[in-house]
């Protein structure tokens, strides 16, 4: 079991000097400046004790009281700042889709870009495989410029639609 501590009477204490220091420390304390909440008054025929110790109670419950308030005005501007900083998230993803947007369809003209040359490219080499037979069929000696000169090579598939310049 559990030991309990007495308390002795101290002789020479005077109750009345006692009482009156407690009364001129409570008077010029911050308890004494809050007043009593509008919500809750002393019981007629309350002894002394118990309306002091209700006021104590009533004063520790209401500082709690408005700690809530304050928590809750914090709540309050926390859930300001966290819509505010939602609002931003929104734009910025906008902003992000705009520049995923620009990159496809970037990404879609240099694509289209490549195939275009490739095109053109391979109707070049078709155009100078052509060009090579014929030099071949042509003897050296059997020249005949008239001949060559009617026959005008014409380009085809997207060489004839793509000057050399644009190839640059």
């Amino acid at each position: 079991m559990a030991s309990v501590e007495q308390l002795r009477r101290r002789e020479g204490v005077n109750l009345v000097q006692l009482e009156a220091d407690i009364a001129s420390v409570r008077t010029g304390s911050s308890i004494a400046s809050i007043a009593l909440p509008d919500y809750v008054e002393h019981t007629e025929g309350v002894t002394r004790v118990g309306a002091l110790s209700a006021e104590a109670v009533i004063r520790d419950y209401e500082s709690a009281a408005k700690e809530i308030e304050a928590m809750g005005a914090e709540l309050i501007d926390a859930a300001r700042k966290c819509e505010a900083l939602t609002a931003q998230v929104h734009d910025a993803i906008a902003f992000m889709r705009e520049t995923a947007a620009g990159y496809r369809d970037e990404g879609r003209k240099i694509f289209k870009r490549i195939e275009e040359c490739a095109l053109f490219t391979e109707d070049v080499r078709k155009t100078c495989e052509q060009v090579k037979r014929r030099m071949k069929d042509v003897s050296v000696g059997e020249y005949c410029s008239e001949e060559l000169a009617t026959e005008e090579l014409e380009p085809t598939g997207i060489a004839a639609t793509v000057s050399v310049c644009e190839v640059r």
